[in-house]
């Protein structure tokens, strides 16, 4: 049993709110995963620039590492440390060559997103110590999804925690449990997609990433998923420009639905959206089984 909501907003007049709704959404999901929580939030993008999203165990890992990159890629990177994360800020021609610099030099930081508009942060513990650490409640932006997790298949860990993104701004939550997630841990790794941890969720979002990277549309890999991921699951992914939803064919997760005007929000249950502005107006509705719902901007 674990809690997702979603925030899809229409009106840009709510941006500078997206943080602090969902924070108070993921919050009230509490009871269903106290293990550990995240937010991936997508907004404020610079033309020409990407984000690189990084954790450490400790934050003193971040100290030399704006001058470090600076000098291995010939450029000026920005580092916003927050916490036990850190979001590079540089041109986006140059995030393939800070990756694998990333990957053969500073084997003490994990890579949690690269794009132009997601930033992800989670950590082990309860959404609101999480939101607290990373103060989540000032965070703007477009759209965002959130996720507090129950531990069922692997530890709790940072690297096991939601949200996941395995490509350049697509990320995944889920609520459910995968039995083929090892079958296809392997056949990603044939086709050259690794999976960091043991989490079947991010074995669905390698899946997806690795499903457009084949040619199909975002709603065209969910729908495959229908057919090649076998259990129980409610995904919610976030892309560069919005935000999708679906349920597997018995849809024994629950899920809810609320659609006005100013936005679009998904959560486990109706609690979660209680409180958002012109609830009682919206129209509510469950998403039906083995639906691709999708909202873009």
């Amino acid at each position: 049993m674990c809690g997702i909501v979603g925030l899809f907003l229409k009106d840009e007049g709510l941006s500078p709110r997206l943080g602090a709704m969902l924070t108070e959404m993921l919050v009230t999901m509490t009871d269903r995963g106290p293990d550990s929580a995240g937010i991936a939030i997508y907004g404020n993008e610079v033309p020409g620039e990407a984000k690189i999203t990084l954790q450490a165990a400790d934050p003193a890992a971040f100290e030399t590492l704006g001058a470090a990159l600076d000098t291995a890629l010939g450029i000026e990177v920005i580092v916003q440390v927050k916490d036990t994360h850190a979001v590079v800020h540089l041109p986006q021609a140059h995030v393939g060559p800070a990756r694998r610099w990333l990957r053969e030099n500073r084997g003490d930081l994990r890579i949690l997103s690269t794009g132009q508009a997601i930033e992800i942060y989670k950590e082990v513990g309860l959404p609101a110590d999480v939101a607290a650490r990373f103060d989540l409640a000032g965070l703007s932006g477009s759209h965002g999804i959130g996720h507090t997790r129950m531990a069922t298949e692997s530890a709790v860990t940072t690297s096991g925690a939601h949200p996941f993104s395995t490509g350049a701004d697509q990320c995944l939550v889920h609520n459910g449990s995968l039995s083929n997630h090892n079958a296809l841990r392997r056949r990603l790794a044939g086709d050259g997609v690794a999976v960091g941890s043991q989490n079947d969720s991010e074995v669905a979002a390698a899946y997806l990433t690795r499903r457009m990277q084949q040619g199909r549309s975002l709603g065209g890999a969910l729908e495959d998923g229908l057919n090649d991921l076998d259990g129980f699951f409610t995904f919610v992914v976030g892309t560069r420009d919005g935000f999708g939803v679906v349920r597997d064919p018995i849809a024994c997760k629950p899920a809810v639905m609320a659609e006005t005007d100013q936005y679009v929000a998904f959560g486990s249950e109706y609690r979660a959206l209680v409180d958002l502005p012109g609830i009682d107006a919206a129209r509510i509705w469950e998403p039906e089984p083995a639906t691709v719902y999708f909202w873009r901007h």
